[in-house]
């Protein structure tokens, strides 16, 4: 398996950049099930970036890539104006046991793996608005590997699984409803959010990805009722390095959830499957 991912600076610490780029793309793999074997590095830089602010930012991503198991084998570095980087990741798995988001079947439970709320609180990262704390929280989240989530929930039969990011929790949920033939439920107050995200939401902080994720999944969204400020950032913002979602049958979603925890791994159960087309959010 391969994937590709890389991005502009999201945090001012180049370590941490480079930490959450690589996390970022490597997360691709273990969602579709996969280990990683190597990773090439992809990097634009300006050409009087200080040398080592380039090498912290290439170390964060070796560290990634050394806590997944896997090992750098190279890469390509071009000039330009405004720093990027991340990682072209190749991955194993048995073929008979690909998780793919075009699978989900009636019935299922729906499991998240981690909180919501990263791009607004990048927004207000960069706006030097976030509370110190609420920072180091987000950081962490985004830097964080999906590894040992998925490494115990490929011992459940999986029958869907993907990962929360650029099309925000709505627009992923909606693919795996659109590509399996069933309808999503999402219930709204079930969604877990980042510590801080309220505060961040009242302070006007959000994100062109999620205007842009509100204004197409939206119309494809039905709901009961408006949504709140928070319940829509909580849908539509655009996640870095999200949680995983995985379905699976009612009757082994309680013990996944246990053995997540046991391993590290919190989880919300967030909604279900049931027969039907498009997500449907209720209460």
């Amino acid at each position: 398996m391969q994937t590709l991912d890389f991005f502009a600076p999201l945090v001012d610490d180049p370590y941490s950049f480079g930490a959450i780029a690589a996390a970022n793309a490597l997360n691709d793999i273990y969602a579709m099930g996969a280990d990683v074997l190597f990773a090439l590095n992809i990097a634009a830089f300006p050409e009087d970036l200080p040398a080592e602010v380039v090498a912290a930012i290439l170390e964060g991503g070796a560290d990634k890539v050394r806590e997944a198991g896997g090992a750098i084998a190279g890469g390509h570095t071009i000039i330009d104006v405004e720093p990027k980087y991340g990682l072209a990741v190749t991955g194993l798995v048995d073929p008979t046991r690909i998780q793919r988001n075009s699978t989900a079947r009636p019935g299922d439970v729906l499991l998240l793996t981690k909180p919501l709320g990263t791009g607004v609180i990048i927004g207000a990262i960069q706006a030097l608005a976030a509370e110190p704390e609420v920072e180091a929280r987000t950081v962490a989240q985004m830097s964080a590997l999906n590894r040992t989530a998925a490494e115990v929930a490929r011992e459940f039969e999986l029958h869907a699984s993907t990962d929360i990011t650029g099309f925000g929790l709505a627009g992923h949920a909606f693919e795996v409803a659109e590509n399996s033939g069933v309808e999503v439920v999402l219930s709204v107050a079930s969604l877990p959010a980042i510590e801080g995200l309220a505060t961040c939401v009242a302070g006007g902080f959000g994100s062109g990805g999620q205007t842009r994720n509100t204004e197409f999944f939206g119309a494809l969204v039905r709901a009961e009722r408006a949504l709140n400020e928070v319940e829509s950032a909580l849908l539509y913002d655009p996640q870095t390095c999200g949680g995983l979602l995985l379905a699976l049958a009612e009757a082994e979603a309680e013990t996944l959830q246990t053995q997540l925890r046991e391993a590290g791994v919190e989880s919300w159960r967030i909604g279900s499957v049931e027969d039907g087309g498009g997500v449907r959010l209720v209460d």
